[in-house]
């Protein structure tokens, strides 16, 4: 036995050396066979995730040129139908490449992408909200399919200013001529103009100061109200009239509130709540809120105003790739590749417009187009920095301490398994010089039955 030991060099070689042991052994060989296949599953998967990053990079470039393009439109000073035209053209052929790297980029025959690979929300409120976007993660847990809740915590209010000078009605003369100025523009009064007529300049200019209008009645007159054209905390009104034409106190300003709303959703830890912030992008027709994640909703209007208990606006599927990581059942991953068609990009920022509707022929589809543009880079810059964040603290970690386990657990397994080769050489040589012993001893004994019997048989 010690001999096969030694040439074997396991201290178990059948069942009969150490049943108990035996068992053990080969659970942990099972083990170290799962690492080895776990390790090499994490290197494919960080393969994957930077062909689908480097890809991500590539329309990240593309953007960045559809927006120089769309900064150059703009400058209607100095540029033609013609070349509003060849733009636009440009525009569209990026567009259709930022399409093909969607659906054509592949890690073997997985499209990573154009969809399949990622995670869906569908609105079941159209009335109430008009988009959803939620990534493979909420809240740092990956997603589970089921219903999206959402509750009001604040709606979103406009900025509102309430002038301080009363009028009989609209029809009344202003009799102080000078100034007064919202939001960095100014409005001249001659003395001897309505207020209706007042009214209808200062709306007329509503698309530069982002204010309109309108009278309120208190106490039996007239007085001016000016609310901001859109809700949220970045809309602000600033109005100055030095010489009391509608106001009273001569200055007056007030700032918008962004709407708060809790948005719930399955995710692997359970029913998670996260808070939505936001407000109304510049010419959206919606509320346009985030999370910390990257996660959007628009709300409309009629959404701001009510949901003010939990209620079902979405669907979420979930959706993604999955890694086994673990040389064990249930040590596995899922994260949820982007969709990266330009439909897909950009939505929320103008209402109902997104980076495939992009018409650069027009000085306000030109600055429409920056901003569909700048969000769309913002877009995939969190999608980017998700992939990154799941490469290298997941992936690259999971790799580090599957070698960290395999090392150990394999000196376990040979501490069980392998003999100790100083000791059975030992042994072995003990179990030789007895043998040689022995078999000397025999040999003299033998020699001396010898020598008698030749003595006796001599007399």
């Amino acid at each position: 036995m010690s001999m096969q030991r030694l040439s074997t060099g396991l201290r178990i070689n059948n069942a009969s050396d150490d049943p108990a042991g035996l068992v053990i052994s080969e659970s942990m060989r099972t083990q170290i066979l799962g690492i080895n296949q776990a390790t090499r599953n994490a290197q494919d998967a960080i393969n994957m995730t930077k062909t689908a990053e480097s890809a991500l990079e590539e329309v990240q470039t593309l953007l960045r040129s559809v927006r120089a393009t769309a900064v150059h439109s703009a400058n209607t000073a100095t540029i033609d139908s013609v070349q509003l035209q060849a733009n636009q053209s440009q525009i569209r052929n990026v567009l259709q490449s930022i399409n093909r790297i969607a659906e054509q980029t592949q890690w073997g025959n997985k499209r990573l992408l154009d969809g399949t690979a990622g995670a869906l929300a569908n609105v079941t409120r159209p009335n109430d909200v008009s988009s959803i976007y939620i990534g493979g993660m909420f809240k740092g847990e990956s997603v589970t399919s089921g219903p999206i809740t959402v509750a009001r915590v604040t709606s979103a209010e406009k900025a509102e200013v309430n002038l301080g000078r009363a009028f009989g009605s609209t029809a009344s003369i202003v009799t102080t001529p000078g100034a007064f100025v919202i939001n960095g523009y100014s409005f001249s009064s001659n003395g001897n103009e309505s207020l209706a007529t007042l009214l209808t300049k200062i709306n007329s200019m509503s698309q530069t100061t982002g204010v309109t209008a309108t009278t309120v009645a208190v106490g039996g007159n007239q007085q001016v109200r000016l609310t901001s054209t859109e809700f949220g905390a970045s809309k602000q009104i600033d109005f100055f009239d030095p010489t009391n034409i509608l106001h009273t106190s001569g200055a007056a300003s007030d700032t918008g509130v962004n709407a708060v709303f809790d948005v719930s959703l399955g995710t692997s830890a359970g029913i998670q709540t996260q808070t939505f912030t936001g407000g109304q992008a510049a010419g959206s027709g919606g509320l346009y809120l985030t999370d910390p994640y990257g996660n959007s909703m628009t709300l409309t209007e009629s959404g701001n105003a009510g949901l003010g208990s939990a209620t079902q606006v979405g669907v979420q599927t979930a959706g993604g790739v999955q890694f086994q990581l673990g040389a064990m059942s249930n040590q596995s991953v899922s994260f949820s590749m982007p969709n990266v068609f330009a439909n897909r990009l950009g939505s929320g920022v103008v209402f109902g417009q997104d980076l495939s509707s992009l018409d650069i022929t027009t000085q306000t589809g030109a600055q429409n187009a920056i901003r569909i543009v700048d969000s769309a880079v913002v877009q995939l810059a969190q999608w980017r920095g998700d992939l990154g964040s799941f490469q290298s603290n997941y992936l690259e970690s999971t790799v580090r301490s599957l070698a960290v386990a395999k090392e150990n657990l394999s000196a376990s397994e040979s501490t069980i398994r392998d003999v100790d080769m100083a000791e059975e050489m030992t042994n072995y040589t003990r179990y030789q010089i007895l043998q040689q012993s022995g078999l000397s001893m025999v040999a003299q004994a033998n020699s001396s039955m010898k020598g008698i019997l030749s003595l006796l048989q001599g007399q």
